[in-house]
């Protein structure tokens, strides 16, 4: 059991006489493992904070939480540190969480210690955040290592309670997309017609199958199986984490190996083909086959493509950005009644739920259908309160 003393009253040389000292108390008790285990200390300014540590400490040690005091005393920083280390996260993955540790988690609570970290600590992160002008998408993005951080801390004894437990977070607007920011057909036709002939393709394989802009850059000729897409890669310019600058990753949320397939229109087969024909392939990054690369023969990129792009929309007044023609590819499978489901699996989304806020306002009909269904439901009772006659069939189906 826990003891709880007074140390001035145990001085060989000089102990304290006085009953009512004034001076602090010390509670000692043992770490789980009976005689054998560690014996603590703790010294608190009066015998009830003192006796109050020691019957948690006893409570905690028989319900079998009990958790080393030392084990917290680390450094957020160091903690950090181990933590990432343990983690197996792919290159561009580690790049923004060693960028939002450096700018945003040490500087403001580095040097606290775990235990120290206080719910208003960690809320102070998120003000960071918010004083640094990030969108309230991008504040909730870059605090899940932070969770992720101190939920481990938890989950290793290091510390009892997750400080970022009710973390409040800005509000994030609705992710709805605006129908103004769908091309029509006309518009994608334009820009398509616009585009260097080297190019053009990655319009129609963007608004004819949704890829994403880098999963389109990343397309070889083995990609296409006759009316079905495979894609299994993407570029990115933010580096593989061995040296190279610009390489070819995983799909968004898959690992290495993964693919996704899309159904793929026949005039799109066929413009693949034309490509291939009239400008060949390309072996870069690892990979052969590849349908587009460079003026100077280098893995293309947002960054290259991005110049080309620039110029067609001012040429055709147009402010549109690569990926409002995936909008314009999930658009028009909705209109033709492909299900949510099936256009949620075709555009790589992380999950149905991503979709439907997105684009769930797009299905047709689905207003005059919810009028519909509730005019039925609620017709005859309306026409009862109103005092109206029903007919035979009208009253056997509300009594029914």
């Amino acid at each position: 059991m826990a003891t709880t003393f007074q140390k001035c009253k145990n001085d060989k040389k000089n102990p304290c006489a006085r009953i009512r000292c004034g001076h602090p108390w010390t509670v000692r008790y043992r770490e789980p493992g009976g005689r054998s285990g560690r014996q603590r200390e703790k010294t608190f300014p009066t015998k009830r904070q003192a006796e109050a540590h020691g019957n948690k400490m006893e409570a905690d040690k028989l319900t079998g939480v009990y958790l080393d005091p030392d084990r917290g005393k680390i450094t957020v920083a160091t903690w950090w540190a181990e933590w990432l280390e343990a983690q197996v996260l792919k290159p561009n993955t580690l790049r923004d969480y060693k960028g939002f540790a450096n700018n945003y988690l040490i500087p403001t609570i580095g040097r606290k210690t775990l235990a120290g970290v206080t719910p208003n600590d960690v809320q102070r992160v998120v003000a960071a955040l918010s004083d640094a002008g990030l969108m309230a998408s991008t504040i909730g993005t870059r605090v899940i290592p932070m969770k992720a951080m101190f939920k481990a801390a938890v989950e290793n004894d290091r510390i009892a309670k997750d400080p970022c437990r009710g973390l409040k977070l800005p509000r994030v607007a609705s992710k709805a997309v605006d129908p103004d920011d769908i091309p029509t057909l006309e518009e994608v036709v334009q820009i398509a017609g616009r585009m260097p002939d080297e190019y053009r393709l990655i319009v129609w394989l963007i608004a004819g199958s949704g890829l994403r802009p880098s999963e389109s850059f990343g397309v070889s000729e083995d990609c296409h199986r006759g009316d079905v897409l495979r894609v299994y890669r993407q570029t990115t310019e933010k580096g593989d984490g061995k040296g190279n600058r610009k390489a070819l990753v995983p799909l968004k949320h898959r690992a290495e190996g993964d693919y996704r397939e899309i159904p793929l229109a026949d005039w799109l087969g066929e413009e693949i083909d034309r490509h291939r024909e009239q400008h060949g392939t390309y072996a870069l990054a690892g990979a052969t086959g590849l349908l587009f690369a460079t003026g100077t023969g280098a893995l293309l990129t947002h960054e290259g493509f991005y110049y080309y792009w620039r110029k067609v929309m001012k040429a055709l007044g147009f402010f549109y950005k690569p990926h409002d023609l995936r909008h314009f590819f999930a658009s028009t499978m909705l209109a033709a009644g492909v299900s949510l489901l099936e256009v949620s699996r075709w555009l790589g989304h992380h999950s149905i739920r991503i979709t439907a806020d997105t684009y769930g306002h797009l299905v047709p009909d689905s207003w005059q259908r919810g009028r519909k269904a509730m005019q039925d439901a609620m017709r005859t009772r309306f026409r009862v309160i109103r005092g109206e006659t029903l007919s035979a069939s009208e009253a056997v189906a509300r009594t029914a």
